[in-house]
């Protein structure tokens, strides 16, 4: 009994030192990998339909670059640019937020500028942080137009190809107003019905996307927003685990949604803010093609 007893003593002790060393072994990999996330670039494609789009942008290519945050990949941000090379967009937009107030450099922010507008022309609408910059957001501005980027201040612009056109809109993030206390929601839908919009398809920017009703009441055809930093911690079959403005597990983090014609694009973004790790959360820049279904 005694050496049945030393024995079973011994194969429980082998069994937890095993189960430690996988346990081990398994937190490595995963350091590795949210490191090596946390360092790199990735690129996501989305295809959108619609007949609403002239056949001449068939195949128009849209770069989405949002929550840049000042951040820098590769010296002088040389593997966001060498992606945007490849990819050869129509336009690259970027979607607010492109430095951070918290840690504010508007040289790195307008060195990868002075780059991406050499690649494709360029379509900017503010974030929060830029509200929350003050005054410097004035110098800011002022060099993003001395480097030919289109700033959209609630704006419509159009955007042609083959003699056909589509509308571009802007919206100022809801920071920026000077009111005490607002309603988003009846903002963004003030804002856009004061554009008046023709039929064609629209093409939104706002870096806000816990208002996604709001849009899609107001007919655009597409949306791409930013802000949510892909929820910062992604759960497998889950998704975000908190976003500004949206809170814990939030609807709208990353990726594609859908209302009633209405497609918005979620970027999880590039940089980061108060919080310096992602997990499970790799930046990206996201890739669109039109396609007017034949």
């Amino acid at each position: 009994m005694r050496l049945a007893g030393l024995t079973i003593l011994r194969c429980t002790k082998k069994s937890k030192r095993i189960f430690w060393a996988i346990v081990l072994i398994l937190l490595a990999v995963l350091g590795a990998v949210t490191i090596w996330e946390n360092l790199t670039l990735g690129t996501t494609y989305y295809t959108i339909l619609s007949d609403r789009l002239p056949a001449s942008f068939d195949g128009y290519t849209i770069a989405q670059i949002s929550d840049l945050h000042n951040a820098e990949f590769g010296q002088n941000n040389s593997d966001l640019v060498r992606i945007l090379e490849k990819e050869s967009p129509d336009i690259i937009v970027i979607t607010g937020d492109l430095v951070d107030s918290n840690h504010t450099d508007i040289d790195t922010a307008m060195s990868f500028v002075r780059q991406a507008v050499k690649i494709a022309p360029c379509y900017y609408v503010t974030g929060n942080h830029e509200a929350w910059l003050g005054s410097p957001y004035v110098e800011l501005e002022k060099q993003l137009f001395d480097a030919g980027v289109t700033v959209l201040h609630d704006q419509v612009i159009p955007l042609s190809k083959g003699g056909n056109s589509i509308q571009l809109l802007g919206l100022d993030d809801p920071d920026f107003t000077d009111e005490t206390s607002y309603d988003p929601e009846s903002l963004f839908a003030d804002r856009l019905h004061s554009m008046n919009l023709n039929p064609g398809f629209k093409l939104l920017l706002s870096h806000r996307p816990e208002h996604f009703e709001a849009y899609a009441a107001s007919g655009i055809d597409l949306i791409l927003s930013g802000h949510a930093h892909g929820g910062q911690f992604r759960i497998p079959l889950v998704g975000g685990v908190a976003a500004p403005n949206q809170g814990f597990f939030p609807k709208y983090d990353a990726g594609e949604y859908h209302d009633s014609g209405t497609t918005m694009i979620v970027s999880r973004g590039i940089g980061n803010s108060v919080i310096p790790v992602r997990i499970n959360d790799r930046p990206e820049v996201v890739i669109i093609e039109l396609d007017s279904e034949g």
